[in-house]
């Protein structure tokens, strides 16, 4: 399992490449509860990479990067699918890819049937035979 800090290096170097300038950002949210009462702090995220950034109401600027650990996220991550569910989507994905090629395998060409319809005869004679 990866650390932290393992995350965070990947993070900066993906960065480093690819370079998110971070233009395009949500309007400022602000998690409240039922009652109405804030509960977290003010966020962006920026609609390219889906970053969050702290964002500052007095100021009205974007601050730094919010940590992605579990609790900082605002929808809570769903658990990994287990090995056996795993095996069931790719057991589910191959199904069609097997109908397909047994399809190819088993198709014939009937007698006189050939890989070229008729109507790319070349011009000009009767039915592809020359005189």
């Amino acid at each position: 399992m990866a650390r932290n800090g393992d995350v965070a290096m990947i993070d900066t170097l993906l960065n480093l490449m690819f370079r998110c300038s971070h233009r395009r950002l949500t309007r400022p949210v602000t998690p409240v509860s039922k009652g109405g009462v804030p509960h977290g702090g003010t966020y962006v995220v920026c609609l390219d990479c889906g970053k969050q950034f702290a964002y500052d109401l007095e100021e009205m600027r974007v601050g730094k990067a919010i940590d992605t650990s579990h609790e900082a996220n605002v929808v809570p991550a769903e658990p990994a699918p287990s090995g056996k569910q795993k095996w069931k989507y790719a057991f589910l994905a191959s199904v069609p890819l097997a109908v397909v090629v047994g399809a190819a395998a088993l198709w014939k060409p009937k007698n006189g049937e050939t890989d070229l319809p008729k109507s790319d005869a070349p011009r000009g004679t009767n039915d592809g035979k020359l005189k």
